[in-house]
């Protein structure tokens, strides 16, 4: 019995050198040393050879590899989905195994989009379940909460204007107050004089008429001669005329001052009248102000418990959750930590995972259309109806883009003769469509020097690049045409497939998926030249996109479709409201997200599960045109442009 125990010191001695070696080796060693015995702590009793494979990793033990593989898988799960990828498979071989477990994926995808979500909508044949998580994983720690962020700031924002539009207007008022008092007082101290003056030049230009009055006793006979008394006809005497003169100027001037008197009361009431209303007026201002500061505090008040509301349900939302089933639920990085548990200070909660790009001023006109390129979301095209087509160098380090140069052909005064509608791209290849009737083309590898031109019949609704050297543009003719790129008559065919004007375009390497506003979805065969189906809808379909083998659009009531896609055949999944509430202008859907935009002035993020998950709504100030989203940047086509991209 006693060279078992020596043989087990051995193991034990080996088994500390083999650690003390596994610590000091860097990660991207060869994992094959992991099934040394003493690397996974087999017990003092174990008598299994040095030369023999290394246990499964439900051997028994006290190690992390001699758990039950469920457990292991289980503990995993709980990691970010990126270190599942990156960074277990450099530390040994039995945790890389772990990334290759597609029920594991399966379950973190469940807890992600939750249990009564279905993920992903079409086939499971061939999906990609880590990217899937992965993607998934980023967009809720970079977006959940980010739309209430936005309209916290946004109202912030409008409060501050409003409280410095109020203070303008103090201004005003105190300065129209202190005018208007001055003049009053100079009316006030001024009265008297005038009042005077006009007094005295009044009574005395009448009194001087009257005095003016000859009294020549011959004229006064005269004027006596023509008044008789009731019964006889003498005539009036001097003293009579004498009497009846001062009596008419008496009476003149008492009613002159009766006159005088009247008009002075009269300016009095009125002034009385004046200040009256003055006072009026700022007693009710003052009053509508105290009202309107007491309705902003009120306000402000419930703004901040509804944030303090929202801040908790999107806690509750994004941290570790208990379903109801007793299962755990986790949709992202817990935002709780110890010090909230134990009710002390909690640290200042850190800057939001994403920024918002605002771009110069580069179109005089709307916004239509917006392409991101280069990869990472390191260019941006944009097309608006001042007919120009500018690109945007994304890459600087600050808050806003630059302007590289705005396309445009020798001769040409814009970029395009008609609105700019739509735009694509693939590889250095750029087009741009038009309502001029034309499409153009752009070498982005020669700093934007115009490739080509090609003539449509109508204008041109939406384009589409699924190769560098083929064409494809949906037209306002119902017509959808191939194009060659490479030759000067580039038109290879053009197909009649709908009965109204084509507003939707995808395709790959052999399908051609369209939408018209006669409501229908044609499916049409490249290889085989024919029309495999046409599906025929309530509505018609404005965005379109075709992702593996799920096609997702929206359509003109707000509603998204999703489709499965497999041998050429289209089936319709469902529809999903999501809350718009016009039309949807623009959609992008990738394994783990799913972007929309509507002419109701929102940007929505989802999860891509059946319903889709809303994530986050940023509210825009006018209806959106389009997006485009790539590498996980944003970019939105609206009365101005709009960039949101993971913060640097």
């Amino acid at each position: 019995m006693s060279e078992p125990r020596v043989t087990v010191g051995q193991d034990e001695a080996g088994a500390g050198r083999g650690e003390k070696e596994a610590e000091s080796a860097p990660l991207n060693q060869p994992s094959n040393e992991a099934s040394r015995p003493g690397q996974l702590r087999l017990p003092s009793g174990s008598r299994l050879p040095s030369a023999e494979p290394s246990p499964s990793p439900s051997a028994e033990g006290s190690g992390l590899l001699s758990l039950p593989w469920e457990m292991v898988a289980r503990i995993a799960s709980h990691l970010p989905a990126q270190c599942v990828i990156t960074v277990l498979p450099q530390v040994c071989h039995a945790l890389g195994n772990v990334g290759k477990d597609s029920t594991a994926w399966q379950l973190r995808a469940c807890r992600l989009t939750g249990p009564r979500a279905s993920f992903p909508v079409g086939p499971r044949d061939g999906f990609d379940w880590p990217s899937a998580c992965l993607e998934m994983e980023e967009l809720i720690t970079c977006w959940t909460g980010q739309g209430e962020r936005a309209a916290r700031e946004a109202e912030q924002a409008e409060r501050e204007r409003e409280v410095e539009r109020a203070q303008e207007r103090e201004r005003d008022r105190e300065a129209l107050a202190e005018e208007g008092i001055g003049e009053w007082e100079e009316v006030e101290e001024g009265r008297p004089q005038v009042d005077e003056g006009i007094e005295v030049e009044e009574i005395g230009f009448r009194v001087e008429g009257v005095m003016a009055v000859p009294w020549d006793g011959e004229e006064l006979m005269e004027e006596g001669e023509m008044q008789q008394d009731g019964g006889g006809d003498l005539p009036m005497g001097v003293g009579e005329g004498e009497e009846r003169q001062e009596a008419a100027a008496e009476a003149m001037m008492e009613e002159e001052r009766d006159d005088e008197q009247g008009v002075l009361e009269a300016i009095e009431v009125e002034e009385r009248d004046d200040e009256q209303g003055v006072l009026e007026a700022i007693e009710v201002e003052e009053r509508d102000d105290e009202q309107g500061v007491l309705e902003a505090i009120e306000v402000e008040e419930r703004d901040d418990e509804q944030g303090v509301l929202e801040a908790i349900e999107v806690e509750e939302r994004v941290g570790v959750l208990a379903d109801r089933d007793g299962q755990d639920y986790i949709a992202g990085p817990k935002l709780g930590g110890e010090g909230e548990r134990n009710g002390s200070s909690c640290p200042p909660s850190p800057p939001p995972a994403l920024e918002r790009l605002s771009l110069p001023s580069g179109h005089i006109a709307e916004v239509t259309s917006v392409l991101l390129m280069g990869g990472e979301g390191a260019v941006c095209a944009s097309g608006s109806r001042d007919r120009n087509v500018n690109l945007w160098d994304l890459r600087e380090g600050g808050s806003t883009g630059r302007l590289l140069h705005t396309l445009g052909g020798q001769g040409l005064f814009s970029t395009h003769k008609g609105w700019v509608w739509c735009l694509a791209a693939r590889g250095p290849l750029l087009a741009s469509g038009s309502f001029d009737s034309t499409v153009r083309l752009w070498d982005l590898g020669a700093q934007g020097a115009e490739r080509g031109l090609i003539r449509a019949r109508a204008a041109v609704l939406c384009l589409a690049l699924p190769q560098t050297d083929v064409l494809l543009a949906g037209t306002y003719d119902k017509k959808v045409s191939v194009y060659d790129t490479r030759v000067a008559e580039p038109l290879v065919k053009s197909l009649r497939l709908h009965k109204n004007e084509v507003l939707c375009l995808v395709a790959d390497e052999q399908y051609i998926l369209s939408g018209s506003k006669d409501r229908t979805v044609v499916i049409y065969d490249r290889r085989a030249g024919k029309t495999l189906q046409k599906l025929q809808l309530s509505s018609y379909l404005l965005s379109m996109c075709y992702s593996g083998s799920e096609v997702w659009a929206g359509d003109n009531r707000g509603m998204l479709h999703a489709f499965s896609m497999q041998a050429g055949s289209v089936k319709p999944l469902s529809q999903f409201d999501v809350g718009h509430t016009s039309l949807v202008t623009g959609i992008h859907r990738s394994p783990g997200s799913l972007y929309t935009c509507s002419a109701d002035r929102t940007i929505k993020v989802h999860l891509p599960c059946a319903p889709p998950r809303t994530l986050c709504t940023l509210h825009h100030q006018a209806g959106v045109n389009g997006l485009s989203v790539e590498a996980g940047v944003l970019a939105i086509a609206s009365r101005e442009m709009e960039v949101w991209r993971a913060r640097r």
